[in-house]
């Protein structure tokens, strides 16, 4: 079976998200996809997509398990974008969750060391 995702990240500003999100992931939109819409392909078939839908914004909670973790942390807060809570579970995972502009979360997780 093929799959594809897409992951929809409501926001009330598309510009200010756009800015914040290229901060957060270190790289421009993989495409954009309408003057309200941009698409970061996070892995193979695997993308968040950012959209203008003020009615709707604020309320996304992801997370996106990775395996380069700490060198993602790292690169986040070189550009300007700290976690606004870090974890580390009892099975040794560790999660760094962020908030955008309207309060949508995205976490990262990682593996223990």
């Amino acid at each position: 079976m093929a799959l594809d995702l897409f992951a929809g990240i409501p926001v009330s500003d598309f510009a200010a998200a756009l800015a914040w999100y290229e901060r957060l992931l270190g790289t421009p939109p993989t495409y954009v996809a309408s003057d309200t819409e941009a698409v970061w392909e996070l892995a193979e078939h695997r993308s968040i997509a950012v959209e203008e839908r003020p009615e709707h914004a604020g309320h996304a909670l992801h997370t996106v398990f990775v395996d380069d973790f700490d060198a993602r942390v790292t690169g986040m807060a070189a550009r300007g974008v700290e976690p606004v809570w870090r974890e580390t579970y009892g099975n040794g995972v560790r999660k760094a969750l962020y908030r955008d502009p309207d309060g949508n979360e995205i976490g990262f997780g990682g593996a223990p060391l």
